[in-house]
């Protein structure tokens, strides 16, 4: 679903560093609007648009063929996907998924004005690799802790880093292993750890932290 083009009200920083190529090129491109729990591209679809995400949320993620998922990245207002970026440079296909998990406003630029604005705008190109960059190092980063990092210590990293000001994170054992590329039981063994050990409590649909500075020295791989 297409609405009318307003980039500008939701990326005024990136409108005053734009220069003239790139403002009419996203005046001239389509803005779309996705609800929640929307696929915005399955494995191995074609890639016909360059999207920056005006507004909302994209979760990227993989699946295997036991059908467990692990989270790649996520893309917030400003942000465009290092996987689509890729597959638009080398024509492609999409190895990975994305979806919506909330309601999403996204501004799409075709592949052959994208192609375009790459050669004839620094701007743009500064825009595109600078995303691809960011993005790329978090997939780095992900691969690292998956052959590496201990499953614990990485729990105690999720639990910190997405819980809400209470130090609560309501989330699904499941989610949580989707997140972290693992089984639901192998987290869940984990969490009840944690909790018989007095860190934390287990609540149904949530998980509150009760005391972070061990959830805190957990994650950087000290152990009590």
């Amino acid at each position: 679903m297409s609405k009318q083009n307003n980039w500008r009200e939701f990326l005024p920083e990136l409108e005053k560093s734009a220069d003239d190529l790139v403002c009419k090129l996203f005046d001239a491109s389509a803005v779309i609007s996705l609800p929640e729990n929307k696929t915005v591209f399955h494995k191995g679809d074609a890639c016909s648009n360059y999207l920056i995400v005006l507004d909302g949320r994209v979760k990227v993620f993989t699946r295997a063929e036991n059908g467990r998922e692990i989270s790649l990245y996520r893309l917030f207002a400003g942000d465009s996907c290092v996987l689509t970026t890729s597959c638009l440079f080398s024509n492609k296909n999409y190895p990975a998924e994305g979806k919506t998990e909330t309601p999403v406003t996204a501004l799409a630029i075709p592949a052959a004005q994208f192609n375009k604005a790459l050669q004839q705008s620094a701007t743009f190109r500064e825009i595109v690799f600078s995303a691809f960059s960011s993005h790329l190092s978090d997939l780095i980063t992900l691969v690292e802790e998956v052959a590496f990092g201990k499953i614990d210590s990485r729990l105690a990293k999720l639990l910190l880093h997405q819980c809400d000001e209470n130090d609560t994170l309501s989330s699904t054992h499941q989610n949580i292993a989707t997140e972290l590329g693992s089984a639901r039981e192998v987290i869940s063994r984990q969490l009840k750890d944690l909790e018989t050990k007095g860190y934390l409590i287990i609540n149904r649909g949530n998980i509150k932290i009760i005391d972070r500075p061990a959830i805190q020295r957990i994650s950087q791989g000290l152990y009590i």
